[in-house]
């Protein structure tokens, strides 16, 4: 009991933030992290030890999250992130610096809620939940060229949603990226 208090512990937010970073509401991103917890709780003798804890978690979350967006996706819910429980601007900012990191984010957000489910997915466990390719790729059981080709697809789409709707990337001018120059790497 508590070595499985401890792995609560040390993943609750990360799983809670992937929760509802691929959902986008907050109170069912609790409701899944609890599931979550709840397999891994009723999982645990069979867990072989194959991956690490935190890896097998993930497996656990991504796959809670997959399935809940197929059910509200069959229902006809709409399925995008909730942009009013974005993290508060950080107050140690003047206040023109953290509005635009606040209107960054929230149109950073509104660009995730376009991608694919698929694209989304990748991007929130690359950038968010910080997973290497590998750790990536055994979660999602795909070969670890595919998650880098899906993740190179899905920050190009990022990037051409956030020209579209009028946010520069800082350092990018949009003018260099409707003509197919300066591009870089980076979102």
């Amino acid at each position: 009991m508590d070595d499985f208090e401890a792995i609560v512990k040390a993943n609750q937010k990360r799983v809670y933030n992937t929760c509802l970073r691929l959902c986008g509401d907050p109170d069912d991103a609790f409701d899944l992290s609890q599931e979550v917890f709840l397999k891994a709780w009723r999982g645990l003798e069979g867990f072989r030890g194959d991956s690490e804890t935190g890896t097998w978690l993930y497996r656990l979350t991504v796959n809670a999250c997959t399935d809940f967006l197929r059910k509200k996706a069959r229902r006809g819910a709409d399925v995008s992130l909730d942009e009013t429980d974005l993290p508060l601007p950080d107050t140690r900012f003047e206040p023109s610096v953290a509005l635009e990191r606040k209107e960054l984010a929230l149109a950073l957000e509104d660009a995730l809620t376009r991608l694919t489910p698929e694209h989304r997915r990748i991007v929130v466990l690359r950038e968010t939940a910080g997973l290497s390719y590998g750790e990536i790729a055994e979660l999602l059981g795909i070969e670890e060229g595919t998650v880098k080709s899906r993740l190179a697809r899905a920050r190009l789409s990022l990037r051409e949603i956030l020209i579209k709707s009028g946010n520069n990337l800082p350092g990018h001018s949009s003018k260099q990226t409707e003509k197919g120059g300066g591009r870089s790497e980076s979102l």
